[in-house]
């Protein structure tokens, strides 16, 4: 029997291991500028339930959270 990738572990009290950190979800606002590890510099034009829209200079993306590789300058 095997774990779906994208299926959390369950952490039982009794385990000597700890469990895993939370991950920590960044809020992003309208003109915030951000530093995405693949895409470089670019700047929020819109926040939305699922994600934020960033203007990277060349082209347009919206990025689902929890937004990896990306963070605020």
């Amino acid at each position: 029997m095997t774990n779906s990738p994208g299926a959390k572990r369950r952490h039982l009290a009794s385990s000597p291991f700890k469990p895993d950190p939370e991950p920590v979800i960044e809020d992003f606002a309208v003109g915030d500028r951000v530093s995405h590890d693949r895409h470089g510099l670019g700047r929020v034009i819109a926040v939305h339930a699922s994600g934020v829209t960033v203007d990277f200079g060349d082209q347009t993306l919206h990025l689902r959270s929890p937004f990896p590789g990306m963070s605020t300058l």
